[in-house]
C-alpha cells in the first residue's frame, strides 16, 4: 500500500472561529466522500492557514468529524506578496491503493484560484453531505 497525498484549499470570508470550522468541516468532507478516505487509513494530516486567519485550529474540525486518532497537526501558510488570503489548506496523507491519477483533490470559493485544472468535481447532493457533517458533529464531545 503507498501512502497518497490528497489536497484541498478553501478560503473564508471572516476571521472567526466559527468561520474556519465551517469552511475547513466541508473542504474535509468533501475531501473525504470523493476519495472514500476512512480515518483509519490515513497516516496524518496538515492544516496549513494564512496569517491572517488565528480564530481557531482547523485541525479541530477533523476531530469533530470523528478523526479522533489521526495525527494533526496546524501550522502557518509561507506569508507571500500578493498570495491568496484567508486561505485554509489540507494536506492528507492516505494509506491506499489508488493510483495518483485516481486522486480527487478539492479546491473550494476563493481557493479555486490556486489549482484551476483541479477545480472540476463530480456532482454531489450538498444536503445529504451536510447531514453527515451535522451526524458527526452530534456525536462529537469537546
Amino acid at each position: 500500500m503507498t501512502c497518497r497525498g490528497v489536497r484541498g484549499a478553501t478560503t473564508v470570508d471572516a476571521n472567526t472561529r466559527e468561520a474556519i470550522l465551517e469552511e475547513t468541516r466541508k473542504l474535509l468532507a468533501l475531501m473525504i466522500h470523493f476519495n472514500g478516505i476512512e480515518s483509519p487509513d490515513v497516516a496524518s494530516v496538515i492544516f496549513t492557514m494564512t496569517t491572517d486567519l488565528d480564530a481557531e485550529f482547523p485541525a479541530l474540525a477533523a476531530r469533530q468529524l470523528g478523526w479522533l486518532d489521526v495525527p494533526l497537526l496546524c501550522t502557518n501558510e509561507i506569508n507571500v506578496t500578493g498570495s491568496l488570503q484567508k486561505c485554509i489548506r489540507i494536506l492528507v496523507q492516505w494509506n491506499t491503493d489508488r493510483p495518483q491519477t485516481e486522486i480527487t483533490h478539492v479546491y473550494r470559493n476563493e481557493a479555486r484560484r490556486l489549482r484551476p485544472d483541479k477545480c472540476e468535481l463530480p456532482a454531489i447532493d450538498i444536503e445529504e453531505l451536510e447531514r453527515w457533517i451535522a451526524e458527526q458533529l452530534a456525536t462529537y464531545r469537546d
